[in-house]
């Protein structure tokens, strides 16, 4: 806050940062600052303003509803006076915080093996990524942008589709030589198999097996699981480990085919292949930081799924 009282832009960048991490402590920690000043500077901005901004514990810090539309205000604001910042810099250059999130297996294999050099084009960026299979909301967590496999619903982001991931059906050799080696989804009830069932949240308790006929319908059918899993590295681990069926990208497992730690079943009769999105806030400015990240990201997951050979 300056001297005459009105609002500045250091103020609203440390509210946003303890909204953000939720935490007084780890907020001053990456703006180096003491965490009594950090608390001082929320409190002046509450006074100024003449409303809570934020409700604190001992355990977590929350935003009120004046603080939540603050902090979709103020994002707007410190996104608008960096790309000022940067107006008369080289064309190429970029500054500021960016926030990402990403899916575990394209950030391994597609986005962090290209990564350094977009960070050494662009030395005045600090990039924070997060790689997580959940739904991540963009608003609520201050996220930039998020790269999501799978059908994308909301329709208040902008969606960018980026491709698409084939499917296939995979098992251990261990665990099919216990079960057998079905010919036709029909046999997959008759031999008695179970899938690894995938559920982000645990919430869907149904395990089908899904693939798409010769006229290219649809089709669904259910089997029981004994193993649920929420991410997809330990999707792949249960299957490795023999717990049953999985119908997965086929790019997160063509080095174990390849290696004859899982086979290959039922060729052909693959799930539908899984959409990659890229989204970013409807907000009316986009920062130039972010327009040149996504394009960047676009062009690598684009080359690496190429590289891939994604037909298996």
């Amino acid at each position: 806050m300056n001297k005459e009282g009105d609002l500045d832009l250091a103020s609203l960048r440390v509210f946003v940062r303890v909204a953000e991490l939720a935490h007084f402590s780890r907020a001053a920690e990456g703006l180096g600052l003491p965490k009594a000043r950090v608390s001082q500077v929320v409190g002046e901005l509450e006074a100024r303003l003449g409303t809570r901004l934020l409700q604190r514990t001992t355990r977590r810090v929350s935003l009120t509803p004046d603080g939540s539309l603050l902090l979709e205000r103020a994002r707007a604001l410190l996104d608008e006076a960096a790309d000022i910042g940067t107006l008369f810099q080289q064309e190429g250059e970029l500054g500021g915080r960016l926030r990402v999130d990403l899916p575990v297996r394209l950030a391994l294999q597609a986005v962090l093996p290209a990564l350094p050099a977009f960070l050494d084009a662009h030395p005045g960026l600090q990039l924070e990524l997060s790689c997580t299979d959940r739904r991540v909301d963009l608003i609520e967590e201050g996220v930039d942008a998020v790269l999501r496999v799978g059908p994308v619903h909301d329709t208040s982001l902008v969606a960018r589709p980026l491709g698409q991931l084939p499917m296939v059906n995979v098992a251990s050799p261990a665990y099919l030589d216990r079960h057998g080696r079905p010919r036709s989804p029909e046999e997959l009830q008759q031999q008695g198999h179970v899938l690894v069932h995938y559920s982000q949240t645990f919430a869907e308790r149904e395990a089908v097996f899904e693939w798409l006929d010769a006229a290219g319908a649809p089709r669904r059918l259910p089997l029981p699981w004994r193993v649920s899993v929420n991410n997809t590295d330990a999707f792949e681990a249960a299957a490795l480990a023999g717990a049953g069926i999985v119908q997965l990208p086929f790019t997160g497992v063509r080095e174990a085919l390849a290696q004859g730690r899982l086979e290959r079943l039922l060729p052909g009769c693959e799930a539908p292949p899984l959409p990659i999105t890229l989204l970013r806030s409807a907000r009316r400015h986009t920062p130039r930081r972010v327009r040149v990240f996504m394009d960047w990201l676009a062009q690598a997951l684009d080359r690496a799924l190429a590289d891939a050979r994604l037909t298996p």
